[in-house]
């Protein structure tokens, strides 16, 4: 998968080279290539905002740089997506993470200051998604949320394994887990995890999933009955 990431701050993407994102890299199942988007503004000075018609706080990045900075990168194919970071989108989820992951080919392209010009969307067939109901600074940290999460799914980047077990993976969240040591500070690990009796450790897992998304994530459980 290819993931162009469009910004006016491409030093806040140097996390994609580090860990399991940095190895799907390397090994060529990922690729990363980040665009500024100051390159592609006509003025001068590089500068990308300018005051909203209307009046309003803050400034708009302008229509400009963001279509040429597009432009560059987009083609026109079934299997490209391109995704705007905006808290007026729907909301991010683990079942939109896996949907994505099947493009060939994704766009992100990250806002800052108030907004941009509206224009932007009617110009090229972009999804607006939000990471949640608040608002950040800018579209870089909510980007790099969506892509971490979206690679998981990619094959190749996790055991598919670690898919199957997780939080969400179900409807449920994940059940509790433990490692060595077996004591720590005058606590223990569940006997059922060390007793070497598979179906009850498996009875526990869900007995504990369930437990804890009434606690935690009723919603989930609503939802799940709907």
């Amino acid at each position: 998968m290819k993931i162009d990431i469009l910004t006016l701050f491409p030093e806040a993407f140097s996390p994609l080279k580090t860990s399991i994102l940095s190895r799907a890299e390397e090994t060529g199942i990922l690729e990363f290539n980040i665009v500024n988007i100051r390159d592609f503004s006509k003025d001068k000075h590089k500068k990308c905002d300018d005051y909203p018609f209307g009046g309003g706080a803050g400034m708009l990045m302008t229509v400009q740089p963001l279509f040429d900075a597009i432009s560059s990168v987009y083609q026109e194919k079934e299997k490209t997506k391109i995704i705007f970071p905006a808290p007026v989108g729907s909301v991010f989820s683990a079942e939109k993470a896996e949907e994505l992951s099947k493009n060939e080919h994704l766009i992100f392209v990250c806002g800052h200051y108030e907004g941009v010009d509206e224009r932007i969307f009617e110009l090229f067939p972009i999804e607006q998604i939000s990471i949640g109901d608040y608002v950040l600074t800018g579209g870089e940290l909510p980007a790099m949320v969506m892509i971490d999460c979206i690679s998981r799914f990619v094959d190749g980047v996790i055991a598919k394994e670690s898919l199957e077990n997780e939080s969400f993976s179900n409807g449920l969240l994940e059940y509790p887990q433990y490692t060595r040591p077996q004591e720590f500070m005058g606590l223990s690990v569940p006997h059922v995890l060390v007793s070497g009796n598979h179906a009850e450790v498996d009875k526990w897992k869900m007995e504990q999933s369930l437990q804890r998304t009434k606690e935690r994530r009723a919603d989930l459980i609503r939802n799940k009955k709907q």
